[in-house]
């Protein structure tokens, strides 16, 4: 599925999105991320070990919201997007994805170090998107 250039737009300038996650004990979960949009698709990484990671694992099925809130809710805008998430765990997609996320938020190596040994880099491929607020 592609995205339309304002969706798209909206997600790549976005510095957080929610993501929502739901394991084998059908609980849902949903944290805030540090996300990239690259050809169409949502990138995020975090330690192999987070919960997040665990419940795609079981259920790779997950949501992404991004959202603008405005107390004038004429203002409101957001998308949010259903999809697949593939796990990438090493390897040359990981090393640029790591790198494209190191140059958005450039606090990253120092805070949170993306390592092939402990970390994971998840590609979400969109199924749906609902917008709001958006042209």
């Amino acid at each position: 599925m592609r995205l339309k250039k304002s969706v798209a737009r909206l997600i790549e300038w976005q510095r957080v999105c929610r993501v929502g996650t739901v394991g084998e004990h059908r609980v849902p979960h949903v944290v805030p991320v540090c996300h990239i949009l690259a050809d169409g698709k949502i990138y995020f990484a975090s330690g192999n070990d987070g919960r997040k990671i665990l419940n795609l694992r079981q259920n790779a099925r997950l949501a992404v919201t991004v959202d603008l809130y405005a107390d004038d809710w004429a203002n409101l805008k957001g998308v949010m997007v259903q999809g697949r998430a593939r796990l990438i765990e090493r390897g040359p997609r990981f090393r640029a994805i790591r790198r494209r996320l190191y140059a958005k938020y450039p606090q990253y190596p120092d805070e949170a170090a993306l390592d092939e040994s402990d970390s994971v880099v998840v590609e979400v491929t969109p199924t749906r998107v609902f917008s709001w607020g958006i042209d």
